[in-house]
């Protein structure tokens, strides 16, 4: 975990309570988008060796998460939250608790009842944690069980998961001198079309050459790659006519990518100067919509992402 992200957990036995204050290094949507996508959910909310793997998702007031929690011995515990209040980016809150595969309630273990407020702050994003049970057993019972210290493998995978998608936006840029690239997502043939681009324009790969998902170190600090995914492109970048650049990367939906024709390419700005990133992001964004704010990001750059008042995405990308 990153030593700089606010971390507080504490229990107040009184009235029955834990409370988990906890920052990301990310913005609001995202980091919202990771605690309400069930594909998303899958890939961090079970500590490390446990998998998540959900079975219907319906995230509305009265709705439902049904989900398992796995063991590396294929041990299935069945859970789920009963969705209770939600607005939308802000907070929600629901009873979470063990069932069986159809969903019943199993009344031996004590259900939780989960508030999340959502808040920016700063270039973080700050979620606030009430877990309140019914008695005091109920808590210790859970305290007893290691919650502790299996949530707090589960932030950590929430930060990598973080770390990972910021990673397919960086571009890997040499220097600070201005450019216009255009960056295209694949849905899983990204080396392919590059293979295809480099014989028609005659060029060579640029940077780090292919880069793949499996080219990531498996040193504990980034979240586990699918083998169905390891040899997919994280990055790749293929000079063409008049200095343009194409980067490429595949988008693999097995890392909560939802890939269509209007989200599959971008036109990448690539300012000299920190003020003319922000000019160009306002002034181009204005009646668009803004799918990343303009900020600083952990790997070096301040960056943003929209799409134009006339449907045009585009990434604006200074490096520090």
């Amino acid at each position: 975990m990153n030593s700089n992200l606010l971390f507080d957990f504490s229990v107040n036995k009184e009235n029955n309570t834990i409370h988990v204050t906890r920052d990301f290094a990310a913005n609001r949507s995202l980091v919202w988008d990771a605690w309400t996508k069930p594909e998303l959910l899958d890939l961090w909310w079970a500590p490390k060796p446990f998998l998540t793997q959900t079975k219907s998702m319906d995230f509305r007031e009265g709705g439902m998460w049904h989900y398992a929690m796995i063991s590396p011995e294929n041990e299935v515990h069945w859970c789920k939250l009963d969705y209770q209040t939600i607005e939308n980016q802000k907070s929600y809150s629901g009873l979470d608790g063990f069932c069986d595969e159809h969903g019943t309630l199993n009344e031996a273990f004590p259900r939780s009842q989960w508030n999340n407020v959502f808040s920016d702050n700063g270039e973080n994003t700050t979620v606030n944690i009430t877990i309140k049970y019914e008695t005091l057993e109920d808590l210790e019972k859970i305290i007893s069980y290691g919650f502790k210290e299996g949530f707090s493998m589960a932030m950590e995978n929430l930060d990598q998961y973080i770390e990972m998608k910021f990673k397919l936006r960086n571009e890997l840029k040499p220097n600070r001198f201005p450019r216009v690239c255009t960056y295209l997502n694949f849905p899983g043939n990204t080396e392919e079309a590059f293979l295809f681009y480099q014989s028609v324009f005659k060029t060579e790969f640029s940077g780090k050459g292919i880069q793949r998902f499996g080219d990531i170190p498996a040193d504990g600090n980034h979240p586990p790659v699918a083998e169905s995914v390891k040899k997919m492109i994280l990055h790749v970048e293929l000079p063409i006519t008049g200095h343009h650049v194409l980067m490429g990367t595949d988008a693999p939906k097995e890392m909560g990518f939802e890939l269509n024709s209007g989200n599959n390419m971008h036109i990448s700005i690539e300012p000299e100067t920190r003020e003319e990133a922000k000019r160009i992001f306002d002034e181009l964004s204005a009646g668009g919509r803004v799918t990343m704010p303009l900020e600083d990001m952990f790997f070096g750059a301040y960056y943003g992402s929209f799409t134009d008042k006339f449907g045009v995405n585009w990434m604006v990308n200074h490096t520090n």
